[in-house]
């Protein structure tokens, strides 16, 4: 008998145990498994791990889409950044556009935590689920497909379905040669004086980092493999990489590539706790846009994402019918800095700033 305390299976529990794909899990539990010559071992085995783990099928979503709900889905990583948010809404007006209703949730980039969520989401019938940014894109596929589901990848790629994403390699070599363009001729930054710091091991960073080096080598002429310092997606990560930074060396970098607002984030706290008259000689680009970022006392050139371009096009894409899984990259913008200086910040220099913390 199995434990009524446990929490009840799903299909991708089911596929775990079994050692199979969630759909030939789902063809199994269905009934289909014999029109797709599935072995009959291989049924009996997902059939007792369904019933000791006490898996239940969900109704609506084995309609497999026989009707439609008006209901589409957009998940997300987090919400707390306004490139994310910028998706969020945008996609919410496109949808109401289309008189059906939009449901947005996020799955704190947890690769379990994303097929979960989007288990929920099937239950409640979505028509479509559009997966942005997520850490195993092809893991959420595997749950939509076992259900049936329309689907498609933005922000970061995956390799079942379509993905509509930022070309971040023309972005990273764009805020890279503006970095490097916005330092006078008679004090050009040195190879070990442009830095990237943020990011981690996925997509997204690897093609902003493949920009920066691109760049890096051919405007400066060299391109160290120390000036790459990946954080993760975290402020405070960000600051006590910063900190390191400063500690060993005294000063930070010239040039900063900084890989995302939240990284950005991590940057201002670090200087909250310096005297401003630190960072003088710096240049500031983020892979990111805000706009209270143009108006710092400091030059800060940003990347701002086609959110509007990027939505419009997955939109365009998941009405094909049987997409091939291919890569649509839409160009992003460069945004100059709006502050008042023209340069780094040398008319700080003959300022009688106050000293310590601001």
């Amino acid at each position: 008998m199995a434990n009524s305390g446990k929490k009840k299976a799903t299909i991708y529990d089911l596929s775990v145990l079994s050692g199979s794909s969630p759909s030939t899990v789902s063809a199994v539990l269905n009934g289909t498994w014999r029109k797709r010559r599935i072995k009959e071992s291989t049924a009996e085995l997902i059939r007792n791990l369904a019933e000791t783990h006490q898996y239940t099928a969900n109704r609506q979503a084995r309609g497999l889409r026989s009707s439609r709900s008006g209901l589409v889905g957009l998940l997300l990583p987090v919400h707390d950044n306004r490139y994310f948010s910028s998706l969020a809404q945008t996609f919410e007006a496109h949808v109401r556009s289309k008189g059906q209703c939009p449901i947005v949730v996020s799955a704190s980039r947890d690769p379990e935590e994303e097929r979960r969520t989007a288990e929920t989401l099937i239950s409640y019938s979505i028509d479509e689920l559009f997966i942005c940014g997520a850490t195993d894109p092809d893991g959420v596929h595997e749950v939509c497909e076992a259900a049936g589901l329309k689907h498609i990848n933005i922000d970061l790629p995956g390799t079942k379905v379509p993905s509509v994403i930022s070309d971040n390699f023309e972005g990273g070599r764009l805020l890279t040669e503006a970095i490097i363009r916005h330092f006078p001729a008679d004090r050009p930054l040195r190879p070990t004086d442009l830095y990237l710091f943020g990011g981690r091991n996925d997509h997204a960073s690897h093609e902003r980092i493949r920009g920066f080096r691109a760049v890096k080598k051919a405007m400066l002429g060299d391109d160290p493999d120390e000036c790459i310092q990946p954080t993760g997606y975290a402020a405070n990560n960000a600051r006590k990489a910063f900190e390191a930074f400063y500690a060993r060396h005294g000063k930070l970098p010239r040039g900063l590539f900084v890989n995302s607002s939240i990284n950005f984030e991590g940057l201002l706290r670090f200087m909250a706790e310096h005297p401003h008259d630190n960072f003088t000689d710096l240049v500031v680009g983020c892979y990111d846009y805000d706009p209270f970022a143009s108006f710092l006392p400091f030059p800060v050139i940003m990347i701002r994402q086609n959110v509007e371009g990027m939505i419009a096009k997955a939109f365009e894409v998941i009405e094909q019918p049987r997409a091939a899984p291919r890569i649509y990259l839409v160009e992003p913008e460069l945004v100059p800095p709006r502050t008042a200086l023209t340069g780094p910040l040398d008319a700080l220099k003959d300022i009688d700033l106050p000293r310590g913390k601001p």
